[in-house]
């Protein structure tokens, strides 16, 4: 397959700018000079003569495709392309069979490009598996996904995995300038134009690459060849910065909401909370991932917590955007400033654990619930002390565990906001049961 050339002095103005300015050779490529640039891994794939199974992993708009095509270029393969979006079993049988044919016909090898390879479930990656194993095709996939959990395990052994990273700054602004003078060869562009279109790019080359199109096709229309800042935001809607709801930067940026939640500092949490809102993260989502940080990482250290941000998710409901995100932000630094205790988040672990191990047990006669005749005379019930009815409403040394179950102590409270408290009064409540076990009866109040 052969790429348009870069250079065109005479562009089809019917062909994507993007499709017009793909490189053709890898020293055409902007960005990813760790994998690209002398000796490294894909520079040296290239120059070896040995074509491989690879998966490119990184964000919208980095190159993967053009580095597939570049692939097929580079070893005179046939480049067969599919969308695992709208793909399925059936299209990877016809590229089997079609890469058959090529091999028998020409000996010519085949690559078989899967774009968004997350997308296919495991018996459709399992479909192609064996054809990379005999050396049928070989495979490239492309994905915005972490492979690791995505890519089922026989193909992951049998790919190389490359991170691809997105663009930075300057490899941006070289982007632009190639667009730019095959786009707008006649223009004046400012340099603040050109930096606000690069920051909204945002790593992004092929938003870059279509934000010059969309630009050019505004200068001509409106007779502008001195393209300053005022033209841009007048002309062009913002894009949003990227933000993939459901992919790689998604968990990522929760993740550290979390982590600086966790770490007490409001700052850093209200900075990824709007980051996350900013880049379209439903505020609502944002709002329940706040309530499970009041369980996992505050507890009962300050039981408040949960309710703030509960409350902070009904508000929100209640008054929707941007009213509503204003709750959401008082939630977020409530909890950043919070006491923290992951005691219930272990507590529930080490139960949870305890029980896949240990089986069932029968619930004690005394614990039962007896509302029959039947069931009190069978001694449901019989022998259970009522707390209340008990000094401190306590039932010093009874057993709420199954019989012949060892003694647990999931729960260990900290020493921090609430809990000290929680921790205190179990140590008397403890004290209290032991000395009953020993025979001498707790005083009141102990």
């Amino acid at each position: 397959m052969v790429a348009p050339d870069l250079f065109s002095a005479t562009p089809s103005p019917t062909v994507p700018l993007a499709e017009r300015l793909r490189p053709r050779t890898i020293d055409a490529v902007i960005g990813q000079r760790h994998l690209l640039g002398t000796g490294k891994p894909l520079a040296v794939a290239f120059h070896s003569g040995k074509l491989h199974s690879m998966i490119l992993w990184g964000p919208p708009g980095v190159g993967k495709t053009t580095l597939a095509r570049l692939m097929a270029d580079a070893f005179n393969a046939e480049f067969i392309a599919i969308s695992a979006v709208l793909a399925g079993v059936k299209e990877i049988r016809e590229a089997v069979a079609r890469a058959e044919i090529v091999r028998a016909q020409s000996g010519r090898p085949t690559i078989l490009f899967v774009d968004e390879v997350h997308r296919f479930n495991k018996a459709q990656q399992d479909a192609f598996l064996p054809f990379v194993e005999q050396g049928v095709l070989t495979f490239i996939g492309a994905t915005t996904e972490n492979p690791s959990f995505e890519v089922v395990s026989a193909l992951l052994s049998r790919a190389s995995v490359y991170v691809l990273e997105p663009l930075s700054a300057d490899e941006l602004s070289a982007l632009f300038d190639r667009a730019a003078h095959v786009a707008m060869p006649g223009a004046r562009i400012a340099a603040a134009a050109k930096d606000a279109l690069v920051g909204y790019a945002d790593g992004d080359g092929r938003r870059l690459v279509n934000l010059v199109e969309q630009l050019a096709i505004a200068a001509i229309d409106a007779g502008v060849e001195d393209v300053d800042t005022a033209f841009v935001e007048q002309t062009m809607a913002r894009s949003l910065r990227r933000f993939d709801k459901g992919g790689e930067a998604f968990y990522d940026q929760i993740s550290a909401l979390h982590k600086a939640v966790r770490g007490s500092d409001p700052d850093a949490a209200l900075y990824w909370m709007c980051r996350m809102l900013d880049g379209g993260a439903d505020p609502l989502y944002v709002g329940r991932r706040m309530i499970r940080m009041a369980s996992e990482d505050i507890g009962l250290a300050d039981p408040r917590a949960l309710s703030v941000a509960l409350d902070a998710v009904a508000a929100y409901e209640r008054l929707g955007s941007p009213e509503g995100e204003l709750a959401l932000a008082e939630c977020v630094l409530y909890l950043a400033v919070a006491a923290k205790s992951n005691a219930t988040y272990v507590a529930y672990g080490a139960a949870r654990a305890f029980i896949e191990q240990d089986g069932s047990r029968p619930v004690p006669l005394r614990l039962r619930n007896a509302p029959t005749r039947l069931m009190k005379d069978l001694g449901y019930g019989k022998g259970y002390r009522y707390a209340h009815d008990e000094p401190d409403a306590y039932a010093a040394g009874e057993r709420y565990l199954p019989d012949e179950m060892p003694a647990q102590h999931f729960y260990h409270p900290t020493d921090r906001g609430l809990e000290q408290r929680i921790r205190e009064r179990l140590e008397q409540l403890r004290a209290a049961a032991s000395a009953t076990s020993k025979g001498r009866r707790p005083s009141k109040g102990s």
